[in-house]
């Protein structure tokens, strides 16, 4: 006899399972769905709030707030942050299957608010430090216990779509977070810190609505082991069972080299756009040569004060407003497709983009990639989690997904350092200011970090050679490859979809034999 469609919907066979249309799949999702969305995007608009904005924090020059390190110090931070947010939960997921999702989601929320409160409270590079490492552990706490919700909540028919709207709303946090703390930053930093504690505590009130599914047949598992009075297995050894499966740990393997070249856009871009890209292009031809004094529009945009140019945080931000708002539509896209084709025309995309970055440093080429970059994520994040929590045993399904965080933790911690390092070698405005300073007269002695100090290398050298801006801008863009970053990232993207094409017809193999 076959399987009716709720047991064909959760099963957790390898082959995908069709799916349902897009309103049926809306229509179909739960209360507790939603509650677990309004979590997740008001822990990612604390997050990105504070996360968007670290390159500019860390890089900008003591004199105007910033903590005035250069990209390779700040990598060594992005590296320890990136390794604890991906490594925790790859051990600690199956505690949220087997203590609670709630009690979890809970203490995540404290130890994060703590991290905010360290970087407000001690604005030095160690005091940042100290709090990214709070805020790394707290979010690697939290995300087990909200996707194993998810999983729990959604089934194999409406897995895509439930994927594709939840990752929507998260981005409605991560698009809204940056916008505010650039108003924040306007002001002084530690407003940003204090702004985002006051975020996350938002979720202890959410929490008070929120209920566990499947609380009772945990509680009756643990009851049950109790009782019979055999002794629980240790998770770690459970997670290592777990890893040993073929189809799991090649999955994860392929996807570290993806996330080795994914977070470009956070760590680096940012710092790109403040060296190189001249949005007042874009604001004059939006308002005019004199741009625009309207709040809404410096709000929206994320302007500088002046209402003349678009802040860094501004640009990087259209990434999480086109998934904001058509994320729901790429989802019902990818539910046509096999999962692995879904990933693999969005890395491709992905790998389109870098390599557009770093072909011209003109403001719409950037503003392309950032939409074509924001098409593939859409394509490959969701469908990422999505295709994990589907092929999971029932039982730990929280636990999957704390794997989900071990390419996470290989290629973003690689990259939070690589990636900056990169940058620092062949892109970095401030190196090359010097390097000019040097030409046009000054000694090695008087352009050391310590005579000048990071990020006032280059207002030095308008000074002492009375150029504009604009002219040097271009020279040092032209006598240098500063694209290069780019392309090395866009190589590794280019690997990347070649191993998922290569998953995909072994998958397809492996299904045909279940």
């Amino acid at each position: 006899m076959s399987q009716n469609l709720d047991e064909q919907a959760n099963d957790t066979s390898l082959a995908d399972v069709k799916q349902l249309g897009l309103w049926a799949s809306i229509a179909s999702l739960s209360y507790v769905f939603w509650i677990v969305g309004g979590m997740e995007m008001i822990e990612r608009l604390a997050y990105y709030g504070v996360r968007a904005v670290a390159t500019i924090y860390a890089t900008r020059p003591a004199s105007e707030g910033g903590l005035g390190v250069t990209m390779a110090t700040f990598g060594w931070l992005l590296l320890s942050w990136n390794l604890v947010q991906s490594m925790v939960p790859i051990f600690t997921g199956g505690l949220s299957d087997r203590y609670g999702y709630k009690e979890t989601i809970f203490a995540s929320t404290g130890l994060k608010c703590f991290g905010y409160l360290l970087m407000a409270w001690f604005p030095t590079y160690y005091g940042f430090f100290a709090g990214a490492m709070f805020l790394a552990f707290g979010t690697a706490v939290f995300k087990p216990g909200i996707q194993g919700t998810l999983i729990k909540a959604t089934n194999r028919r409406n897995s895509s779509m439930a994927w594709g709207l939840f990752y929507q709303t998260v981005n409605i946090g991560g698009w809204i977070g940056p916008l505010i703390a650039l108003q924040m930053r306007h002001m002084d930093w530690k407003y940003v810190f204090y702004t985002n504690a006051g975020f996350i505590c938002l979720n202890f009130l959410l929490l008070l609505t929120y209920r566990e599914p499947g609380k009772d047949e945990r509680i009756l598992r643990q009851r049950q082991l109790r009782e019979s009075g055999a002794a629980q297995k240790s998770l770690l050894l459970e997670s290592f069972g777990e890893l040993k499966k073929p189809h799991l740990l090649v999955y994860l393997i392929i996807f570290s080299v993806f996330w080795f070249m994914f977070p470009m856009l956070w760590d680096v871009l940012p710092k790109y756009v403040d060296d190189w890209v001249d949005t007042s292009k874009l604001v004059t031809a939006l308002f005019g040569p004199d741009g625009t004094t309207g709040k809404i529009w410096h709000f929206l945009l994320g302007m500088t004060d002046d209402g003349q140019s678009i802040e860094p945080e501004g640009i990087v931000n259209i990434n999480s407003l086109m998934i904001m708002i058509t994320c729901f539509l790429f989802a019902a896209l990818s539910a046509k497709m096999r999962a692995t084709t879904s990933m693999l025309v969005g890395t491709l995309l992905i790998t389109v983009a870098l390599t557009l970055f770093g072909l011209v440093a003109t403001v719409g080429l950037v503003i392309v990639a950032m939409v074509i970059f924001s098409i593939g994520e859409m394509l490959v994040s969701p469908k990422f989690s999505e295709f994990l929590g589907n092929i999971a045993p029932p039982d730990k399904k929280a636990m999957w997904i704390g794997f989900s965080q071990a390419p996470i933790m290989i290629g973003w911690t690689i990259e939070g350092k690589v990636g900056p390092h990169l940058y620092h070698l062949f892109s970095s405005k401030d190196v090359f200011a010097r390097e000019m300073l040097v030409e046009r007269g000054l000694t090695e002695d008087q352009v050391t970090e310590a005579a000048l100090p990071v990020g006032e290398a280059f207002q030095k050298l308008v000074e002492h050679t009375g150029e504009s801006a604009e002219a040097l801008t271009q020279l040092l863009y032209t006598q240098h490859n500063v694209g290069l970053t780019w392309y090395i990232f866009a190589a590794v993207g280019v690997v990347s979809a070649l191993m998922i094409f290569l998953y995909g017809r072994w998958i397809l193999t492996l299904a045909t034999k279940e």
